[in-house]
């Protein structure tokens, strides 16, 4: 009984080991490149100098940019804008997302009033 349970066990060893074969390995094969080391070379250095064509957002580099509109124009609202005391406002910051009232209206007021 023990010397059949032995043999079993060899024959299922012999079996499991033909059915896991692995690829044969065929070694680096060869470059299939037609250019030559220096033209790969130059290609290289004009790759690592140009755009990177893969950059998104702040890494894509200096965009230009086409505007119409006038440059004083653009300065005073930039300088409203700056001055104004609920620019950055966030109704995220408050009780159930609700700006209280007294923030709604903007009570400092930046325009000059004759004495009389």
């Amino acid at each position: 009984m023990k010397t059949s349970k032995i043999i079993v066990a060899a024959a299922l060893t012999l079996l499991a080991t033909a059915g896991a074969q692995a690829e044969t390995y065929e070694g680096v094969h060869a470059p299939t490149s037609v250019a030559s080391r220096a033209e790969v070379q130059s290609q290289a250095v004009v790759a690592a100098h140009g755009d990177n064509p893969y950059a998104e957002g702040a890494n894509s580099g200096v965009q230009a940019v086409a505007s119409t509109a006038d440059r004083a124009v653009v300065r005073s609202e930039a300088v409203a804008t700056a001055h104004n005391p609920l620019q950055s406002l966030d109704r995220r910051a408050f009780y159930r997302d609700q700006v209280p009232a007294q923030y709604r209206k903007p009570t400092v007021s930046f325009t000059r009033q004759a004495g009389l």
